[in-house]
């Protein structure tokens, strides 16, 4: 299942694929996290494209990832909409991990929306809470694990890509401002990537408050540096599906089932939010 390094060709070979079976182009993609599938009813008329037909891209293997392509209009704007992502966890390189975007980048897309379930480090956050993403932590590349690892290909991206402005500020403000507007509570805060799939013990919960993060997930943050080599601008949003627990002897434990019924509460939120955001880019 696991490969490390792709060329531009495989990543060539994967666009094209997609390129020959839609009508539209679009310029916005969207990566929907565990449980926010159901996003896609927003999109009109789509182009649906199933993963295991598309050369070299990974097909998830966890619940609430179907793993479908939707391609249509939302909002008056072109979309790409990724159904359900795979993960490191899975068995997954970092390079595979990459792939849909690098399809994305070579198909025109030049704004990447991101979304992911996580879970709540912030003790000021709730269960269905929204939060912008503002900076991220990548504590599996600090250990090397980095989609970038290997030859670099200068037509795609610099060598050492800059990642001082990993979320894009006027995409933010827009978030913030759509939000305000629609009368939704918009967190913000920083999340950080552990390569799972076990959640976190109570000490490594506190480890992670310690060190500035606010939420906690298993995904995101290859896709970002991705998509920033690529010199695409992302928008990041953490739906909080569970609240961490810092303390052993509390009578609870943490499980998939439980980030999945959370979404019921976050995705019609999230939903009015996104539409909000690109309704906005449509003017621009």
């Amino acid at each position: 299942m696991e490969k490390d390094f792709f060329s531009r060709r495989e990543f060539e070979e994967a666009a094209s694929y997609i390129l020959e079976r839609t009508r539209y182009k679009p310029k916005i993609g969207l990566v929907l996290g565990s449980g926010m599938g159901g996003l896609v009813r927003e999109v009109e008329e789509p182009d649906i494209i199933p993963y295991e037909g598309i050369p070299h891209f990974p097909v998830p293997t966890v619940e609430g990832h179907p793993g479908e392509l939707f391609i249509g209009m939302m909002e008056g704007e072109a979309v790409m909409v990724m159904r359900g992502r795979t993960h490191y966890y899975e068995g997954y390189s970092m390079g595979q991990i990459a792939i849909p975007i690098r399809a994305m980048q070579l198909l025109g897309i030049k704004i990447l929306i991101v979304t992911n379930a996580a879970g709540g480090l912030n003790p000021n956050f709730e269960v269905g809470d929204l939060m912008l993403i503002t900076d991220h932590i990548n504590l599996i590349g600090m250990a090397g694990f980095s989609p970038l690892r290997g030859p670099n290909d200068p037509l795609l991206g610099p060598r050492f890509p800059d990642m001082s402005k990993a979320y894009d500020l006027e995409l933010r403000e827009i978030a913030l401002r759509v939000a305000e507007s629609l009368g939704i509570s918009l967190r913000e805060g920083v999340y950080i990537c552990l390569a799972g799939p076990s959640y976190e013990t109570p000490a490594e919960i506190r480890f992670l408050r310690k060190i500035g993060a606010d939420a906690v997930g298993m995904s995101t943050v290859p896709e970002v540096i991705v998509a920033r080599h690529a010199g695409m601008r992302v928008l990041g949003i953490s739906g909080i599906s569970n609240i961490a627990i810092a303390e052993p002897e509390e009578e609870k434990k943490t499980t998939h089932e439980e980030v999945l019924e959370a979404s019921k509460v976050i995705v019609p939120k999230l939903t009015a939010l996104l539409k909000g955001v690109i309704r906005e880019l449509g003017r621009k």
